[in-house]
């Protein structure tokens, strides 16, 4: 028997994507960037069996349904590329809150790709480990590679590659969290049904092309800015769907006019949402402090966490089982 753990760390979307040009391979209409937040991380450990039934936990709880089906998934790939069809037990933790827009998919299917990769024998490059960690979310791709990274298109083919390593950023996340569950793939299905889509495949060549001048000048403050920008455009999609579906609530509200105040009197920071109802806050190390006291006393926010910039998914020698 193999066994192998795997640690990731989930994305924050940058210049974000946004529908599923084919939902079931999981390649997107367009390209997107990313950067990975630490420390917070999903732990998975997969071990490969002789026999016996297959199964799999997240968080103490067994994986059913829709979450099973995605698992097995990410699995099943794996285990054609090594050509070993052999069960498997897998428990899967995440040290950071569900639920609240931070990104758990991303990092779990991450882990997953990695762990049955080094479980299975299938010795895989960081590309190739991208591709199938997409399989179980489009994000994951991106939590395999780490650092700042773009999730490519290219024709049938769709990975991720790291444009920007984590080291030595100036980069501080403050995230003021907001409970609301929105199911993403629910919010990804719809963006066809908007009129406003067309248009946002027009606009996306040229935010990426700014997101990514601002990338290789290490201006972060322009790629900040790019990232909030792409925020209003996304959700103004998932708003005006079949559905309409809102994701922010009040506290996100307030969170977002907090920022624009602190913007206005000077300090650099700019806040980026993805599908849910929590926002990201981009600023230097040294104003962290002032961001969180401002948004720390705003009703609904449950709690503050403080991020930075991570590396990628990488394998370790604690196992959850």
């Amino acid at each position: 028997m193999s066994k192998a753990t795997a640690v990731a760390h989930p994305i924050q979307g940058l210049v974000k994507y946004h529908g599923l040009r084919d939902p079931v391979r999981r390649i997107p209409f367009h390209a997107s960037i990313s950067v990975c937040t630490g420390p917070i991380s999903t732990r998975t450990t997969l071990e490969v069996l002789d026999g016996g039934p297959e199964t799999a936990a997240i968080d103490g709880q067994p994986a059913a349904g829709r979450s099973m089906e995605r698992l097995r998934t990410v699995v099943d790939a794996v285990r054609e590329q090594a050509g070993d069809d052999r069960p498997y037990r897998m428990e899967s933790s995440n040290d950071f809150p569900q639920f609240v827009g931070l990104g758990s998919s991303s990092s779990g299917f991450a882990a997953l790709a990695v762990a049955a990769a080094k479980a299975y024998g299938w010795n895989a490059s960081q590309e190739a480990l991208s591709e199938v960690a997409r399989l179980g979310a489009g994000s994951a791709s991106r939590a395999v590679t780490g650092g700042v990274s773009e999730w490519v298109v290219e024709g049938e083919r769709s990975y991720s590659r790291c444009i920007l390593a984590a080291d030595d950023l100036d980069w501080s996340i403050v995230v003021p969290l907001v409970r609301h569950e929105e199911p993403t793939e629910n919010v990804h299905r719809e963006v066809l049904t908007s009129p406003l889509f067309e248009a946002r495949l027009a606009y996306m060549d040229s935010v990426l092309r700014e997101a990514r001048r601002a990338v290789a000048e290490r201006d972060l403050h322009a790629l900040w800015a790019a990232a909030e920008r792409d925020t209003l455009n996304l959700h103004a999609i998932t708003m005006t769907g079949e559905h309409g579906h809102i994701t922010w609530r009040p506290p996100t509200m307030a969170v977002i006019h907090a920022v624009r105040r602190l913007r206005e009197g000077g300090l650099p920071v700019w806040f980026s949402i993805d599908t849910g109802a929590t926002a990201y806050l981009n600023t230097e190390s040294r104003h962290a402090d002032e961001v969180a006291a401002a948004v720390a006393g705003i009703e609904g926010v449950s709690e503050i966490l403080r991020l930075a910039p991570a590396g990628p998914t990488r394998l370790v020698d604690g196992h959850l089982f």
